[in-house]
């Protein structure tokens, strides 16, 4: 018996190989789908730049970056370093101090030029500080004082901050690439919890609707023609427009409540085709119930569908809340976004002040391009067509 047992625990005999464990196990289609992304180039940059933004969303929501985007560390709109400081009449508008008052020129056509002339001759004269450049006593004098006075604190108080950032400050002096990150976390997380809700009801509803068929089927096909007949943006500012409600989850189930129509199109197709297989026969023969078939077995063989759509979906979301909040019904008073963002800059660059629409814009868009590559390199991985 112990010779056995040392024979059994010696392995193979000498002489013979070793038969692989893994020679006849076929890769996974996640393990095939990797491989092919760590193949493209250019879809591994684009997930190192996702993410990149998504270690910023991280941070951002932890307190560990962008924690004080709202403190004024700099003047009114504070140019970007390599812009330089502003010139001191730019920055005596941008903080409320106005100029020295200049008498106006004199009209030579003016009737009475001769009354004004000799008004300010007296008004020079006159040792009476209350006594205008026409001679005339200001009865607001004293206060005009005092709001004289607070300006030159409010001028004071400005020239101890920054003159210029990095990348520049808004009309309150925010710094605008800590803005832009506390933005992107808005952005994105209404992106990903919008999309990830819309996709878990398109494939709820559409795995339904493929699986049962019938009066099931026409009902939900029949709802999914109601949401496709009105176009999307319409549709977006129609629901804002009912909910009246600004906040950052008032966007997300609008994003959500009205996205999921692609979804639901492609697993419906999706389970139409798979519910005829014969894993699904063999499933029912030993008695599985309809909800088990329909995620137990059916869903696994359609999840690269879903996933996909996710990623789509993020993209779209994050640009349709920048469209939300720059038409102010996105998210309220005190919450950034790359929309709201926006929505500031158009004023400001009637001014020249082109720096916060250039943050959020290259921000939004190296995003977006990058989510927009992934996903496209993501469908060509998991189409099990390719090898």
């Amino acid at each position: 018996m112990k010779a056995t047992t040392e024979i059994k625990s010696a392995g193979p005999a000498p002489g013979l190989p070793a038969a692989p464990v893994d020679a006849h196990v076929s890769p996974s289609l996640w393990a095939l789908a990797w491989r092919r992304l760590k193949a493209d180039t250019v879809a591994m940059i684009a997930l190192v730049v996702v993410c990149f933004y998504l270690a910023l969303l991280v941070l951002s929501m932890t307190g560990m970056i962008a924690k004080d985007w709202d403190a004024e560390v700099a003047v009114n709109y504070a140019p970007p370093t390599f812009v330089g400081p502003q010139s001191a009449e730019d920055l005596a508008l941008a903080t409320g101090g106005n100029a020295v008052e200049a008498p106006p020129p004199e009209n030579p056509l003016d009737p009475l030029k001769d009354i004004i002339r000799e008004l300010r001759g007296n008004a020079a004269a006159s040792p009476n500080a209350n006594v205008d450049m026409y001679g005339v006593t200001d009865p607001l004098e004293k206060e005009m004082a005092e709001i004289r006075a607070q300006l030159g604190n409010t001028t004071a108080k400005a020239a101890d901050k920054a003159q210029t950032l990095p990348f520049g400050a808004d009309k309150w002096g925010h710094d605008v690439i800590k803005k832009t990150i506390k933005g992107a976390e808005t952005s994105i997380v209404v992106g990903l919890v919008a999309a990830a809700l819309a996709t878990v009801l398109g494939t709820i509803f559409g795995a339904l609707s493929g699986y049962f068929g019938g009066w099931v089927d026409d009902f939900f096909n029949w709802f999914y023609s109601i949401f496709t007949s009105v176009p999307y943006l319409l549709l977006i500012l129609a629901v804002a427009a009912v909910l009246q409600q600004k906040g950052v989850m008032t966007i997300v189930l609008i994003l959500a409540l009205t996205g999921w129509t692609g979804t639901y199109r492609l697993i419906r197709a999706e389970y139409l085709k798979h519910k005829s297989r014969e894993y699904v026969w063999a499933a029912d023969a030993i008695g599985a119930t309809d909800w088990r078939k329909m995620f137990n077995h059916i869903f696994p063989n359609v999840s690269h569908v879903a996933l996909v759509q996710i990623s789509i979906l993020v993209v779209a979301f994050i640009k349709s809340e920048v469209i939300l909040s720059f038409l102010g019904f996105g998210v309220p008073v005190g919450v950034v976004s790359w929309g709201s963002m926006l929505n500031e800059a158009q004023n400001e660059l009637i001014l020249g002040k082109w720096w916060q629409l250039t943050a959020a814009t290259v921000a939004m868009a190296v995003l977006v391009t990058a989510f927009s590559m992934f996903t496209d390199a993501l469908r060509d991985a998991l189409d099990p067509k390719l090898k």
